[in-house]
């Protein structure tokens, strides 16, 4: 009887605890799920954001107004008079390379440029010096300006193959570029509106090659670096192996690419589109894998268009510098940084961003699109 009495009773007991700790367990999800903001962190920055849901509206509502960007007619764009600007470094006519022109077809599709406005020209010297305790050299380096021939057709209107000819010229100039005397590091990136910074309508990117490493891809660098060491695994590849298992912030995915909403973004909506296999520089990118990346930058461009009415944004090329080291613990990618704020005095002094909206839903939004 008494044995009987004590399993009864335990059983009991197990019941109520096993009860307490279930109900511990959905007040704390409960209390984590209205809780207004959350802090996250980001393993390759190796910084926090700030998920503020609290500050959050529907997705729909950070459509930008597109009424407030100025219309330049093709009559005065100087990238539609390609006389006007410098003989192009490169060109390209419906999908084939233009070899040995004196002059620029008629039929151009994509042409890299010279910038007619450099931040950083070819110099025989970087002219190093000290004056106090500071520390000054030439901007010695390439500025380039990649233009597609169309005036009104930004890249989320252009198709698979003339993005695809869009990253040959990125390709082609970046293995170029990358072997040059003082050349450490390549960057392309592009401006798409004015609140992004572009000062010109007309679609356009830009290439620089430097004679340095920026802070912010030395920091990705070390980290990367500080990750391999210890798990012996590469930070992003391990990164993009949970985002496919938990699917919540994929955006879009093919054999070749991933593009997700990172899990700490820095902005609303912001998507980062890497390869998934582990490559350390864009320049090892094949025919086959360019063909990929063009559809991924084709649907994620398209969706951002579609979902935020045409948004400004940045995006930008993160490959490991070419200064003859070895970062084969690095992982190249694009990121794309759709503008729905403004940074303000806490991000700008405190340097931790705020997104107004969880990537899981910035995800699912682009999905539907």
């Amino acid at each position: 009887m008494k044995n009987r009495f004590h399993q009864k009773n335990s059983k009991k007991t197990h019941h109520l605890n096993s009860r307490k700790k279930r109900t511990l367990q959905e007040n704390s999800i409960s209390k984590r799920a209205n809780f207004p903001s959350e802090l996250r962190f980001d393993p390759m920055g190796r910084d926090w954001v700030v998920i503020a849901t609290g500050r959050a509206k529907r997705p729909e509502t950070l459509k930008w107004a597109e009424q407030t960007e100025e219309k330049v007619s093709e009559s005065d764009c100087p990238f539609c008079h390609m006389e006007t600007q410098k003989f192009p470094t490169l060109i390209f006519s419906h999908g084939k390379r233009v070899l040995r022109s004196k002059n620029v077809p008629k039929n151009w599709t994509t042409v890299s440029i010279p910038n007619k406005f450099p931040a950083f020209q070819s110099s025989d010297s970087l002219g190093e010096r000290r004056e106090g305790p500071y520390k000054i050299m030439r901007a010695v380096g390439f500025h380039e300006v990649v233009i597609t021939r169309d005036h009104k057709r930004h890249i989320a209107k252009l198709s698979i193959s003339e993005i695809k000819e869009l990253i040959d010229v990125y390709h082609l100039r970046y293995s170029f570029l990358m072997r040059q005397k003082r050349v450490n590091y390549v960057s392309i990136f592009c401006n798409h509106g004015v609140r992004a910074g572009a000062s010109i309508a007309h679609p356009h990117s830009q290439i620089i090659a430097v004679p340095l490493i920026d802070s912010d891809l030395r920091k990705a660098l070390n980290n990367a670096r500080e990750y391999y060491k210890i798990h012996k695994k590469c930070v992003y590849c391990v990164s993009n192996d949970w985002e496919r298992k938990q699917k919540k912030r994929i955006v879009f995915e093919n054999e070749k690419f991933l593009a997700i909403c990172p899990f700490a973004s820095k902005s609303a909506f912001e998507v980062i589109i890497s390869p998934k296999k582990h490559s350390s520089r864009f320049d090892e990118i094949t025919e086959e894998e360019k063909f990929s990346l063009a559809e991924a930058f084709k649907v994620v461009l398209s969706k951002l268009d579609k979902g935020l009415n045409n948004p400004p944004y940045n995006f930008y090329l993160h490959s490991a510098p070419c200064d003859g080291k070895n970062y084969n613990f690095y992982h190249w990618h694009w990121t794309i940084l759709p503008k729905t704020t403004t940074p303000a005095g806490f991000e700008l002094g405190v340097r931790i961003e705020i997104s107004t909206i969880e990537p899981e839903k910035a995800a699912a939004y682009l999905r539907k699109q």
